[in-house]
């Protein structure tokens, strides 16, 4: 399903294939022989998203853009099944295993693994050919890539990364946070209700 999306609709090579049940709203390009699988959702939240050639998108995966960190996503990379990209850059020849999480701003540098369940966090840079093992989470620039069990020292970066801040323009310190945050989030994705099917 194809949806325009702020005015924007997507544009998809003649030779990718995109499974039926699969969503791409908005200003979304989509490079030669890519395969975007069921229930992958492809939206672009007022900041564009790119695809070179050759990328697949497996089932359930999401890609999301934002007005202030737009999506690219160069060749030849695999997007595992449920996993999510919101606002960042993914160099070439990139493994996104099942389950990862790549956070706004990241930046995964070419031929670079995300293992099972691992997460890059928020504007975190990552070299080329770097792997981050299943179910680790990678933080900062420079980056440290750190197991679960120590989160303390990635509670530490993460904080300092200012994750509702940077995404939601919000003080942690707010004593409503998450109601100012749903309210104000509520009111940007509210803007679907315009959308239009154009497939």
């Amino acid at each position: 399903m194809q949806f325009e999306h702020l005015g924007a609709r997507p544009r998809i090579h003649p030779d990718a294939v995109v499974a039926p049940t699969a969503v791409i709203s908005g200003d979304v390009v989509i490079g030669a022989d890519c395969q975007i699988l069921h229930g992958a959702v492809i939206t672009a939240e007022g900041g564009a998203i790119t695809f070179g050639e050759n990328v697949i998108v497996m089932e359930n995966a999401l890609i999301r853009a934002t007005s202030t960190n737009p999506v690219h996503i160069g060749d030849h990379v695999l997007v595992g099944p449920m996993a999510s990209v919101s606002g960042a850059s993914v160099g070439d020849e990139v493994f996104l295993a099942t389950g990862t999480r790549i956070f706004n701003g990241a930046r995964i540098g070419e031929r670079s693994e995300v293992r099972i369940n691992a997460v890059v966090h928020l504007r975190t840079t990552l070299p080329v050919d770097t792997v981050v093992p299943i179910g680790w989470v990678a933080i900062g620039d420079p980056v440290q890539i750190l197991p679960p069990d120590r989160h303390d020292e990635i509670w530490a970066a993460q904080r300092e990364l200012d994750f509702p801040g940077y995404v939601f323009g919000l003080d942690r310190e707010t004593p409503d946070l998450m109601v100012q945050l749903t309210e104000r989030y509520g009111r940007g994705l509210a803007r679907h209700a315009d959308d239009r099917r154009v497939d």
